[in-house]
């Protein structure tokens, strides 16, 4: 059976908060058993629950700590998930200790009961550094 959508509300948020406690236990927790997550517009995909915890450990390991600011523009809930628009200013070494800020534009989709995974809209640099080791694992989007 379906959770309203105040239960799945509530479970994106508890998503967001372990991202950025950096969790991964908990995060993993919020997730239904095989997560789909779509990046455009590269259109490519990864699901399944080994992934998502490789790109979660990748991203609590080498992401987080590169991450210099984060700014949430808007958000909105529906029935299909948790829109969220926002910067993040990464850590860039290519630009010898300085920064680049990426605008993005993700969805955190919702199942049955927990998330079903994320769909993200950003830039492909910002994706290959999000994303690192599994860059090359990534699927097509047909």
């Amino acid at each position: 059976m379906k959770q309203s959508l105040l239960a799945l509300s509530c479970v994106a948020y508890r998503h967001a908060e372990t991202e950025g406690a950096g969790d991964l236990d908990a995060i993993l927790a919020t997730m239904e058993d095989e997560p789909v997550y779509d990046f455009y517009p590269v259109a490519r995909r990864f699901r399944g629950m080994d992934r998502t915890r490789r790109y979660y450990r990748h991203f609590i390991a080498d992401v987080r700590p590169r991450i210099a600011g984060f700014e949430q523009h808007s958000e909105w809930i529906g029935p299909d998930g948790a829109v969220q628009e926002y910067s993040v200013t990464v850590i860039d070494p290519e630009a010898d200790g300085g920064t680049r800020t990426y605008r993005i534009l993700g969805i955190l989709t919702f199942g049955d009961v927990l998330l079903s995974g994320e769909r993200l809209y950003a830039d492909e640099a910002f994706f290959r550094i999000l994303i690192g080791p599994l860059w090359d694992e990534l699927e097509p989007i047909d």
